[in-house]
């Protein structure tokens, strides 16, 4: 391979999302854009460390992994994050947010308030309210009284959310409707923390910023990749980490974050526009009714 590249993961902004490259190259993506790439042969996925700092030791790590991170590195990143609670005296502000995936999914969560709504496009939450905002502890408090008071969970697996986006309601009312209703529940308990400031209900619905209107039903998801595996497709839609890509078998899910830790490069010459030579997984028929390269 004359050429290859190491994928740094998606990025949303408040406009698109962006796949970014080591080094800082940046590939910004538009529906209809043409996406395909190949894994270099006889290349192994290797760890993409731990804050910003390479891995020690170079391991490799699991085709699956979303992570893409060793266990070492992956204790050390999840040690400083605010999910594992690893940094108490964060000074920022943050909001509490209330997200819907599809039917039967809704989560609570908390993102800093300098972020705006980023953090929910990176989820591929199709819509979300606002609970309130305040300092980080009293947040979490926050989040922590929803999860014990209305068993509102604060992860949902990316591969439940991806099963039901075929399924999701016609109408940004419809869509609303299931995090309106856990929203008035959570307004009537007591035991909020008096440092937060609640924010009145008002959905945002990401249909359209994931381009998901028009899209078709996707068949399945890749698996993983593998050295000298190959992807061609055209982006029709995106929600999180996801690319939702239609080639000649139909559309397939990519979870971008496992693309990180290969060494990526052109298709070749001679390969069939619009194909597929990745390990893949097509969905059931009752799984969407459950709750520079470019």
């Amino acid at each position: 391979m004359a050429q290859a590249w190491k994928c740094a993961g998606l990025r949303w902004s408040a406009e698109s999302p962006v796949l970014m490259w080591d080094g800082g190259r940046r590939s910004p993506l538009a529906w209809g854009k043409q996406v395909s790439f190949q894994v270099a042969v006889g290349s192994v996925r290797s760890c993409v460390g731990a804050r910003g700092h390479a891995c020690p030791r170079g391991t490799g790590v699991s085709g699956r992994s979303t992570g893409a991170r060793c266990e070492e590195c992956a204790r050390l990143d999840r040690a400083h994050s605010v999910a594992a609670d690893g940094i108490a005296d964060d000074p920022r502000p943050y909001r509490v947010y209330l997200a819907w995936f599809g039917p039967g999914l809704v989560k609570v969560g908390i993102t800093r308030v300098e972020r705006g709504s980023v953090r929910l496009l990176e989820q591929g939450a199709v819509s979300f309210s606002w609970l309130g905002a305040g300092p980080l502890m009293a947040a979490r408090r926050t989040e922590e009284l929803l999860r014990a008071a209305l068993r509102v969970p604060d992860r949902i697996p990316y591969a439940e959310k991806r099963a039901v986006r075929a399924a999701l309601p016609g109408t940004e009312e419809e869509r609303a409707g299931e995090i309106r209703e856990v929203y008035g529940r959570a307004v009537e308990l007591g035991g909020w923390p008096e440092s937060l400031e609640r924010a009145p209900f008002q959905s945002v619905d990401h249909v359209r910023a994931f381009g998901l209107t028009a899209a078709p039903a996707a068949l399945g998801e890749v698996r993983e990749l593998v050295p000298g595996g190959s992807l061609s497709g055209r982006l029709v839609a995106a929600a999180g980490p996801d690319l939702h890509l239609a080639t000649a078998e139909g559309v397939f899910v990519l979870d971008t974050r496992l693309m990180r830790g290969w060494e990526l490069g052109p298709v070749a010459a001679d390969a069939d526009e619009g194909a597929v030579r990745l390990p893949v997984r097509r969905f059931k028929g009752d799984d969407h009714r459950q709750d520079g390269l470019f």
